[in-house]
């Protein structure tokens, strides 16, 4: 009978620890999230002073990061409802405000009233991409344009548009700009399927050639980062339409 008492502390001790445990906060991979959050925070600081390029890079350095998070979470079996929550949170200012500051700050402001709505047609297409996301849980493959594209798409293009001399981005430029931006920000909220990278496994082994293909395209990204990475996110933002149309064509 003495023997009863130490028993029943000890589990409850044990207990406590693990209850502990489960309320506290795994570090790395929200670590990883709080980059990612401060990308997105740094992109509109820079925009708002002008410095677009600087904003183009801290959205895409945004872009990496959210990937990683997940990643180590599932290497590392860290994943957690509060991580989740917080990528979520994150992930709306990298790609949803950020992005929608940026342009608006980089040439749609002259627009007036359209520009800003046209940017807050954007970024509310973002948080319900970004809702539709966390309830659906696709994986394999994407309901709708995802938010980092969206966001690299238009990142590019406002990285494109202040590479030139100019001071001000002529008439031509905040149209094609304006036509971005509801472009991509209708496609999120689309029922077009897209291409998941998450198909990709870093474990496993691969060809060589498939290797030899990714240095290749590093270095076709080089020749002309922006230009380059706009073409590639047009042609991935495009692929769901032309996907959807190629079924269609074919069924009837």
């Amino acid at each position: 009978m003495s023997d009863e008492g130490p028993k029943l502390e000890a589990v409850d001790d044990a207990s406590g620890g693990e209850d502990r445990r489960r309320r506290g906060i795994l570090l790395l991979p929200n670590l990883i999230t709080t980059g990612a959050l401060f990308s997105g925070f740094y992109a509109i600081v820079a925009g708002m002073n002008g410095r677009f390029i600087a904003a183009a890079l801290a959205i895409y350095v945004a872009a990496v990061l959210d990937t990683l998070d997940g990643r180590v979470a599932r290497w590392t079996r860290t994943e957690s409802p509060f991580g989740a929550q917080y990528d979520s949170l994150s992930d709306m200012v990298a790609f949803g405000v950020a992005p929608a500051l940026v342009v608006f700050e980089w040439g749609l402001a002259a627009l007036g009233q359209f520009g800003w709505v046209v940017t807050f047609i954007y970024m509310a297409s973002a948080a319900l991409r970004l809702a539709r996301f966390n309830t659906s849980g696709d994986l394999n493959s994407f309901t709708g344009l995802p938010s980092p594209a969206a966001a690299g798409l238009v990142a590019s293009a406002a990285w494109v548009g202040s590479g030139g001399d100019a001071l001000e981005p002529s008439i031509l430029a905040i149209a094609f700009m304006t036509l971005i931006t509801l472009l991509a920000g209708l496609l999120m909220v689309s029922n077009f399927t897209y291409f998941s990278p998450k198909r990709f496994g870093l474990k496993g082994r691969v060809p060589f050639i498939t290797f030899v293909v990714v240095v290749m395209g590093f270095a076709v990204v080089l020749v002309d980062p922006p230009l380059v990475l706009l073409l590639i996110g047009t042609a991935y933002a495009l692929s769901g339409p032309c996907v959807a149309l190629f079924r269609w064509v074919r069924n009837n």
